[in-house]
């Protein structure tokens, strides 16, 4: 990795964004880079629209602010498209994932993007096969690791198993479903 990568989440409360841009920083953290992740939202509650924040660098980050001109956005609830600015600030070359299982042309065209890669992944489908619980997140994690490149899958995975044992030691099941929803999202992802 040269640079740094600037990642906007936009989610609604209870999907999971946070603790997804948190889980991509401890990874990225335990792989040697720099990180942040953090939040941005107004009242605390389930279903309302969200932002998180994730700051990933070969050298330290010294900025201490939102992301404005993210290179990856990530959409964990398709129906913010059209009512939260999901592309401002997108460059030219930047990466848009979204959970759907709709196809990237299309959703492409619903975003009237002429330039950059749009990629889809039906993260919902795979968190209700895996974790029976809509809860997109960790597919969504895996999809971005696919499609960047930043962390070797397999390294990534035993980060994330780490994590995840650490936080939920008392239930494998849990543990294991997301692991296979990670596994599905790195696989199951589409780009145009």
């Amino acid at each position: 990795m040269a640079g740094m990568l600037e990642i906007r989440w936009h989610a609604r409360g209870g999907q999971g964004a946070k603790t997804a841009a948190i889980l991509l920083a401890e990874a990225a953290s335990a792989a040697g880079m720099y990180i942040q992740a953090f939040p941005e939202y107004g009242p605390e509650r389930m279903g309302a629209p969200i932002l998180a924040f994730n700051r990933i660098s070969d050298r330290p980050i010294r900025i201490h602010c939102h992301v404005s001109r993210p290179h990856v956005v990530m959409v964990l609830d398709p129906t913010l498209i059209g009512k939260a600015p999901i592309t401002d600030g997108l460059p030219e070359d930047g990466l848009v994932v979204v959970n759907t299982a709709r196809s990237p042309q299309e959703v492409r065209q619903v975003l009237d993007l002429a330039n950059g890669r749009v990629y889809t992944v039906d993260a919902s489908g795979i968190a209700l096969d895996t974790l029976g619980r809509d809860i997109p997140n960790t597919p969504m994690i895996s999809a971005l690791v696919r499609i960047t490149g930043l962390i070797p899958f397999e390294r990534f995975m035993e980060l994330i198993r780490s994590e995840l044992e650490h936080k939920f030691r008392a239930n494998r099941r849990v543990v294991e479903g997301n692991l296979e929803a990670l596994r599905r999202g790195y696989r199951e992802v589409k780009g145009a």
